[in-house]
């Protein structure tokens, strides 16, 4: 009979040693819970105001006038004239916290989340209340995951919902970092690559404020190479020509160059009227102009890309976690 009670009192109450796992993750870290509940508001109500005063951000971007003209602002009007800064700066804020989130998750994972429990020892006693390892990890990382998942997401979502059509004389262009990042899933792909490389750190070390630094190196190192080579994430496109040509400003310019008469290519500009000497490129010599780069429908592909290599190795971080837990663990 007792038995039979201790049971139902278990299945009521919701917190068996495995159903328990994910509100117990919860509740120890509940500070951080309300950090990024906090962070995710604060971030939606910055860019609700900032689409809600975009089209007067669009009409200042125009210009100005001192008469009243159709679609431009008086100049006497500063609040109005100045309103597309206060949008710009809005987005662009949001924009960069929302693409260095990766650093302080991986920090918190393999400090607070992981590396505190395995230092203090709580993480053994929990071992001994019918948990294995294995499985107080997996509760570990997916809790967060999934939060972390659907918050950045949202704010993703948001962020591109407020930037309207990306008015260049607004707000960056698609290729900057910060707006690059956060504008695609490469935001969610490199925040879980943060939490997997912070708990890796974690079963690492086993100390809280080493795993905490290892952690933010490896995601620095990985946000740096990825940003470096970015540009080499998807062929880019080609143009040459003899006049001199602009490309869009919407483009990713990779290299611009002069072509030389002799098959050579050069940072030098063209000579024309004046006579040959350093920095400058002869008549005789200037073959026409070469320039590679990407335009605006390769965002999506590297996008997909860069986001899949942080997925990868967010796969590979946890898998690598799990592979010294269970090597160290009975």
């Amino acid at each position: 009979m007792s038995t039979l009670t201790a049971k139902s009192t278990t299945k009521s109450t919701g917190e068996g040693p495995v159903k328990g796992l994910p509100w117990t993750v919860l509740r120890l870290h509940r500070t951080a819970l309300i950090t990024w509940g906090a962070g995710l508001l604060a971030a939606t109500v910055a860019l609700v105001w900032a689409y809600a005063i975009g089209d007067d951000a669009s009409i200042s971007a125009g210009g100005c006038s001192t008469s009243p003209e159709a679609g431009l602002p008086s100049c006497d009007e500063a609040h109005t004239w100045t309103i597309d800064d206060t949008y710009g700066d809005v987005i662009g804020f949001v924009s960069t916290a929302l693409s260095y989130l990766m650093f302080p998750v991986a920090a918190w994972a393999g400090g607070a989340l992981i590396g505190r429990e395995l230092e203090n020892g709580t993480a053994r006693l929990a071992w001994t209340q019918s948990v294995t390892p294995l499985r107080w990890l997996a509760a570990k990382l997916a809790v967060p995951a999934l939060l972390l998942t659907a918050g950045t997401t949202a704010a993703v979502l948001l962020n591109v919902w407020a930037r309207r059509d990306d008015n260049p004389n607004l707000v960056d262009d698609w290729y900057h970092p910060d707006v690059f990042v956060t504008t695609g899933p490469t935001a969610v792909a490199y925040v879980l690559a943060g939490l997997a490389l912070g708990a890796l750190a974690a079963l690492l070390t086993r100390r809280a404020l080493p795993a905490a630094g290892l952690g933010f190196a490896a995601t620095l190192v990985l946000y740096n190479v990825l940003e470096r080579y970015r540009e080499d994430l998807w062929p880019t496109v080609t143009r040459t020509g003899e006049p001199h040509y602009e490309l869009p400003r919407s483009a990713f310019q990779v290299e611009n160059w002069v072509l030389l008469t002799s098959g050579g290519r050069t940072q030098d500009a063209p000579c024309g009227d004046s006579p040959p000497g350093p920095g400058c490129v002869a008549n005789a010599d200037f073959a026409g102009y070469y320039s590679t780069y990407h335009p605006q429908s390769h965002f999506w592909p590297l996008q997909f890309v860069e986001a899949g290599i942080a997925l990868a190795v967010a796969a590979l971080a946890t898998a690598a976690a799990f592979w010294i837990l269970r090597r160290r663990t009975p």
